[in-house]
């Protein structure tokens, strides 16, 4: 409401350059509309945060800047209103209608977007992802955000413009060991084989930040942590070849062996910052060589061999090949201690 800004039901009617709404009484729409949103030169926002205990929100703003808050019973139902207001809005515009659904079901993530920086945007306070207490078949976890708050949340930052887009960066971002799965729905999803379904758009899987990332603050508790996890003793050092997670492309790494604490660290040779993308701590952590007769189930792409696999105590398999079979089992060797 305008006057008083309280929420009230309304029947919604799309025509080419207006949307209608009509006042419900009895069950049945009243014959005549309550108001009208013209649609020329209007902007839409969707998801809009802006309320935070409401996530099912579209945020159209008209040329006159009257802002219109409408709630949608699903993320599903949100999500097709708000393309077919977007292709109304653009009528006039059939490239841009085309481009908007190309833009629905496409995949092109952004080349200067660094995971690193999306979690920090992730930690902010004022902005960033809103941390909550949820409860899975009796348990209660602190500090946890929902699947589809998290692809709401990217969206909304430009991270991604679609759904689908959002849900293959989140798996990026679990995958790289940024985030982790908690609570039972999350957790099972991680079984698929299909990477596209082990990060769950939904409102009932939990996520939570992974123990090894955490917030660059002023804090020295915190910043001690980071600094700790790389001023470990460093015991072996050297390229690898890394499968990617969700792509499962193969991508040179520079990895780093360290002992108290034991973790292991990859870096991206083709950047000259030396700061890891991604790592895990080694503590229960299982290695082991893979057969070479044979691709196994998980591993795609161009498979020189010299395979082997680690995975982490939250369950996250690396798949790694070595350049030889005695570097592989040099590595082998360096890292069952440290586990």
């Amino acid at each position: 409401g305008h006057v008083v800004r309280n929420w009230k039901v309304r029947w919604f009617v799309l025509l080419q350059d207006k949307l209608l709404y009509y006042k419900i009484e009895g069950g049945k729409k009243e014959p005549s509309p309550k108001g009208r949103i013209l649609l020329d030169g209007c902007t839409i926002t969707c998801p809009c945060l802006e309320y935070e205990n409401r996530p099912l929100l579209i945020k159209l703003k008209t040329k006159t800047n009257t802002d219109y808050f409408l709630e949608c019973c699903s993320r599903e139902e949100r999500d097709s209103w708000a393309l077919d207001i977007t292709g109304a809005i653009h009528a006039g515009h059939p490239v841009q209608v085309q481009e908007l659904h190309r833009m629905k079901n496409s995949f092109k993530l952004l080349d200067n977007i660094s995971l690193h920086d999306i979690v920090e945007r992730m930690y902010d306070s004022n902005t960033g992802i809103k941390l909550t207490r949820n409860l899975d078949q009796g348990n209660r976890y602190k500090e946890t955000f929902t699947g589809s708050a998290l692809v709401d949340w990217l969206i909304s930052n430009n991270f991604a413009v679609s759904r689908f887009e959002a849900v293959t960066l989140a798996s990026m971002l679990m995958d790289e060991n940024f985030i982790r799965p908690v609570g039972t729905r999350s957790t099972e999803a991680m079984r698929f084989s299909d990477p596209s379904e082990k990060f769950l758009d939904d409102s009932t899987a939990l996520y939570m930040f992974a123990e090894n990332s955490k917030k660059s603050t002023s804090s020295k508790e915190e910043v001690q942590f980071n600094i700790s996890e790389l001023s470990g003793t460093i015991v072996k050092q050297g390229f690898l070849m890394k499968q990617g997670h969700k792509r499962k492309n193969w991508k040179v790494r520079r990895f780093v062996l360290r002992a108290d604490p034991a973790f292991l660290h990859y870096y991206d040779p083709t950047k000259e910052e030396n700061k890891p993308v991604g790592g895990f701590s080694l503590r229960g952590c299982l290695v082991s060589a893979l057969e070479d007769n044979g691709v196994p189930a998980g591993v795609k792409g161009n498979v020189q061999g010299n395979l082997f696999k680690i995975i982490t105590k939250n369950d996250i398999h690396y798949y790694i090949q070595a350049s030889s079979k005695a570097e592989r089992v040099q590595w082998i060797e360096a890292i069952k201690p440290l586990t």
